[in-house]
C-alpha cells in the first residue's frame, strides 16, 4: 500500500485506517494562527456507508488503499444473487444484493457498472448519475385533476417506488436519478 501525506488528500481517494476502508468526500486544510496545521475530512466507510469526520495532524502519513476498478454488465438474477459480466474477459460472478446496496434498485438488464475491488472484495459499485427505467405500475391520473406540482406513486420495473406527475402512466420510460432517487423527466 502506499504511503501518503494528509496534505496530498483529494475527493474520492479511499484510505485504509486501523479499522477499515474509508473514502475522503470532503477535506479541508487549516492553519490556525496559533497552533500546528491540521487537516479537517469528511470519510464514508466503504462497508457500512457511515460518513463520520475526522482530523488528521497535516504532513502524517495515512495508507493509501489501491482498488482495481472493473466495467461489469448486469445480466440477470439468480435467485436473490446478482449475475455480472466483466466486459473486458467476459468472466461471470454472482454479486449479494448487499454489495450493491441502493445501486440494485437501478440495475436493468444490460446496464454496466463500475465495480471497485479490493483484496478480491467489492468495495463500491458506481452507477450512472441517472438511468431510464420504465414505469411497471401506478394508479391512473384522473380525469380534470390538473393541480400543478400534484405528485402520485409509481413502481419501476426494478421494484423502485418514486413520486411522478400524474400524467405519468404505464409503460411510460422515466429518467431517475439515481443519487437521490428523483423523477427527473420523461426520457
Amino acid at each position: 500500500m502506499p504511503a501518503i501525506t494528509t496534505n496530498e488528500l483529494k475527493n474520492g481517494i479511499t484510505l485504509e485506517l486501523d479499522n477499515g476502508l474509508f473514502q475522503v468526500i470532503e477535506f479541508q486544510h487549516v492553519k490556525p494562527g496559533k497552533g500546528s496545521a491540521f487537516v479537517r475530512t469528511k470519510l464514508r466507510n466503504l462497508r457500512t456507508g457511515n460518513v463520520f469526520d475526522r482530523t488528521f495532524n497535516a504532513g502524517i502519513r495515512v495508507e493509501q488503499a489501491l482498488l482495481e476498478k472493473r466495467d461489469m454488465q448486469f445480466l440477470y438474477r439468480d435467485g436473490d444473487e446478482y449475475v455480472f459480466m466483466d466486459t473486458s474477459n467476459y468472466d461471470q460472478m454472482n454479486v449479494p444484493p448487499v454489495a450493491l446496496g441502493d445501486a440494485a434498485d437501478y440495475m436493468v438488464e444490460q446496464s454496466v457498472a463500475q465495480i471497485a475491488f479490493h483484496n478480491g472484495e467489492i468495495v463500491t459499485v458506481e452507477i450512472p448519475a441517472s438511468v431510464e427505467l420504465k414505469v411497471a405500475d401506478t394508479e391512473p391520473g384522473l380525469q380534470g385533476d390538473r393541480v400543478s406540482g400534484a405528485r402520485k406513486s409509481a413502481t419501476l420495473e426494478t421494484g423502485k417506488v418514486v413520486q411522478v406527475p400524474l400524467h405519468i402512466g404505464i409503460g411510460d420510460k422515466l429518467k431517475i436519478d439515481t443519487r437521490t432517487g428523483d423523477y427527473i423527466s420523461r426520457a
